[in-house]
């Protein structure tokens, strides 16, 4: 009696198994999802301090502030500020557009030399 070897098994054509090969790729699917979702970096704005600056420099400048779950927002009116105060330092803008402020304490020791 010669027992005949057949590769293809019956079990192959099972639609059972298309259903379970189907809910593995769903997993890995939802697996990449949740991940992406955790690396998320719009989720730092949800905690800790944001600044959000619109319209920088011009009379519609608007200032957005998030500390914790308090939100603050400023807006510029146009107009110039007045009242009496003093002297705080200087701001220099270098050639890349930067500022830098030196306050006023600084600058008398760098007057002085």
């Amino acid at each position: 009696m010669t027992r005949r070897i057949n590769i293809l098994d019956d079990d192959d054509d099972d639609p059972v198994l298309s259903a379970i090969n189907l809910v593995d790729v769903f997993l890995v699917a939802i697996a990449i999802l949740m991940i992406a979702v955790i690396k998320d970096p719009s989720r730092e704005l949800l905690r800790g301090e944001v600044t959000i600056i619109q319209d920088a420099g011009k009379p519609t400048m608007k200032i957005l502030v998030k500390e914790g779950a308090k939100l603050t927002r400023f807006e510029a009116s146009g107009a110039s500020t007045q009242g009496n105060g003093t002297k705080a330092g200087t701001a220099y803008q270098l050639s890349d557009g930067t500022l830098v402020y030196v306050p006023s304490s600084a600058n008398a020791t760098e007057s002085s030399q």
